[in-house]
């Protein structure tokens, strides 16, 4: 007999029982599109003499491929990279309070833009206006979608058609091939690059200064460090400079804290409450970097000046959500107790951990490791490690962790790469990194809360798969 005609119908595959919690669950549509796939692929097979599967063995494949087409693409993963903000994966966790203000607004109708003492329109910015003066001394406040956003609104609006005073030590690009000279002329603004690489002066602004200059700037650091023999004109005098001259002097923060990290035994970054302080009548930074909050981009500074960039058109196209204010709302009101911020924001908590209580970590779910790798040609211990901040954040900083190493025995190294494959492959994919021929799974940003989740994940690993 022909096998093609043995081959069994849509309809009668759709009406299987082991499809019908598919059916139940992803819809009848799905299944069915499925369904089709796999006899497709089943007939083509035939016509080269393969020989025809059993049905159950045609279910499973309609099953795997409901799985693989209805699976989320925004999957949560475990973070064993040891980069604590990775751009790649989301950057700052948020913390539970900002966690459930968000799903609280996702579910409620928000006074967003309505004023309800007078039951008029109100202004989205308020929402979080008054606590970014009150945590960074500033006159008032405007968000946007990203910090990118906020440099380009700000440019756009005060110095299009204009010249921008920079040093050339502070052209810097991040991730995602983003450089401020290009965001500078994308925005209208001319750029004037005073300096060298590594030393600029005060004299090298003073003389860069014409009837056509809209604003001097500072622009952070971000992914390097200039170090040894370098010069940087101080804030405060960059802004008596700008003052003189009738010009604003605009910081750009990059990563940005609302905290003196050296409180919680971290390197110091800068703050916008100390940009402000020296005289800065701009500052910009992101919210979901140090910040540990959503993505946005935060502006703040003089009143005019955040005035004059609200008006701008521009403002509407790259304003920000109800969600991404009420999650930014309840992160901010944490930055009112200072004492408690290592234990209330995830992201600060994740980055002040302590090495042994890591390595604790690493002691108990070492077994497990261990167990799932047996058999195979490698060695699994527990060894110190050092985690980076990133997204730009004290780019030369390292802090002490701990976590598992696994080496290949003897020149087998393409086992690692089957092991990490297998990792990324598991129902909640676990992500480490490839460094000096082991696989290296830093522990840091693990919370205690999800050992129990990643010993039951970890149980699943199959390398023979």
């Amino acid at each position: 007999m022909n096998p093609l005609s043995r081959l069994p119908s849509v309809d009668s595959l759709l009406s299987a029982t082991a499809l019908m919690p598919l059916i139940d669950t992803h819809g009848r549509a799905v299944v069915t599109a499925s369904v089709r796939e796999v006899l497709a692929t089943t007939r083509a097979a035939l016509r080269e003499d393969v020989p025809l599967p059993d049905e159950s063995v045609l279910i499973a494949r309609v099953g795997a491929g409901v799985t693989a087409k209805t699976r989320p693409k925004l999957r949560p993963v475990f973070n064993l990279t040891g980069t604590v903000l990775h751009t790649n994966l989301g950057r700052a966790p948020l913390p539970e309070e900002a966690v459930q203000a968000l799903v609280t607004a996702a579910r409620n109708p928000c006074a967003l833009e309505y004023d309800i003492e007078s039951g008029g329109r109100g202004d989205r910015d308020n929402v979080v206006a008054e606590l970014l003066c009150e945590l960074t001394g500033a006159e008032a406040a405007t968000v946007v979608n990203n910090n990118a956003a906020a440099v380009f609104l700000l440019l756009n609006t005060l110095a299009p058609k204009k010249q921008v005073v920079v040093s050339r030590g502070e052209l810097i690009e991040i991730g995602g091939a983003f450089r401020v000279p290009d965001i500078m002329s994308r925005a209208g603004a001319k750029l004037v690059e005073v300096g060298t690489t590594n030393r600029t002066h005060l004299k090298d602004f003073v003389e860069a200064i014409t009837p056509r200059t809209a604003m001097l700037m500072k622009v952070h650091a971000s992914n390097y460090a200039i170090q040894g023999f370098t010069h940087a004109v101080p804030e405060a005098e960059l802004a008596e400079l700008a003052h003189k001259h009738g010009l604003p002097f605009v910081i750009d923060l990059g990563s940005g804290t609302l905290a003196d990290l050296a409180d919680y035994g971290l390197p110091h970054e800068p703050t916008p409450a100390e940009a402000i302080a020296a005289g800065a009548d701009l500052v910009t930074f992101s919210g979901d970097k140090l910040l540990g909050g959503p993505q946005a981009g935060l502006l703040v500074g003089r009143r005019d000046l955040i005035a004059k960039i609200k008006k701008n058109p521009l403002k509407r196209a790259l304003r920000v959500g109800k969600l991404t204010l009420a999650a930014l709302e309840a992160v901010l009101a944490l930055y009112r107790d200072p004492d408690r911020l290592h234990l209330r924001v995830t992201a600060v908590r994740q980055l002040t951990r302590p090495e042994a209580e890591i390595r604790a970590a690493a002691e108990r779910l070492l077994p497990i490791l261990q167990s799932v790798l047996a058999g195979l040609p490698v060695t699994a211990e527990v060894v110190a490690l050092k985690s980076q901040i990133g997204s730009g954040s004290l780019p030369v900083d390292r802090l002490p962790s701990a976590g598992f190493a696994i080496r290949p025995q003897g020149k087998k190294g393409g086992v690692l790469n089957r092991i990490e494959q297998a990792l990324r492959a598991l129902p909640k994919p676990v992500i480490g990194r490839i460094e000096d021929s082991a696989l290296l799974l830093d522990l840091r940003c693990l919370q205690v809360q999800e050992e129990t989740e990643f010993a039951a994940v970890l149980a699943a690993l199959d390398i023979r798969k």
